[in-house]
């Protein structure tokens, strides 16, 4: 009875298909796992004609999930006066290829915003998704641009117009922390 069950489980075992190599888009944002200082060039006021332009620091740490299938960052800086938690999950879809990108801070509290999905093309990562400005719907864009990789750029712009034009409105350039 028990060599028979064991047969079993063996044979459904070996027949079960098994896991195919990863995409390589797996490992796209590998670059950034570790301690980051951040300078932060935030846009005051958004699709509104604004150049009034706020300059801060931050700290950013990234950490790989699910054998590399996902990461987490933290974010943490003083903007205004006020402390920015942040952290952004990532996941990755072998079946797309896509990243989803899922925000939460502090700022707009218990709300996981809507994913930002895309992926890289090189060195660019481009991921788009919903947002609101002063009540009304607009297209959000987040550039990532690992191109230097002591110094990678990320962006976010705005599109009022469905993505016909877009302003920019945050850049963070990124410095690797020294380990300590």
């Amino acid at each position: 009875m028990l060599r028979t069950v064991l047969f079993a489980l063996v044979t459904a075992m070996t027949a079960s298909p098994q896991l195919t190599t990863l995409p390589t888009a797996v490992h796209d944002f590998d670059f950034m796992v570790g301690s980051w200082k951040i300078h932060n060039h935030f846009l005051k006021g958004r699709l509104r004609g604004s150049t009034a332009w706020i300059e801060y620091d931050a700290q950013y740490d990234l950490q790989l999930l699910l054998d590399g299938l996902g990461n987490i960052d933290r974010y943490k800086a003083v903007r205004d006066g006020k402390t920015v938690n942040g952290m952004t999950l990532r996941l990755f879809n072998p079946k797309t290829e896509e990243w989803s990108l899922y925000w939460a801070d502090n700022i707009r509290a218990g709300i996981l915003q809507p994913p930002m999905v895309g992926k890289f093309d090189g060195d660019v990562g481009e991921f788009f998704g919903p947002e609101e400005v002063d009540g009304k719907p607009v297209l959000c864009r987040f550039r990532w641009l690992k191109g230097n990789p002591n110094s990678p750029q990320w962006e976010q712009a705005f599109s009022a117009d469905g993505g016909k034009t877009w302003e920019t409105n945050w850049i963070m350039t990124f410095t690797r922390e020294e380990k300590r």
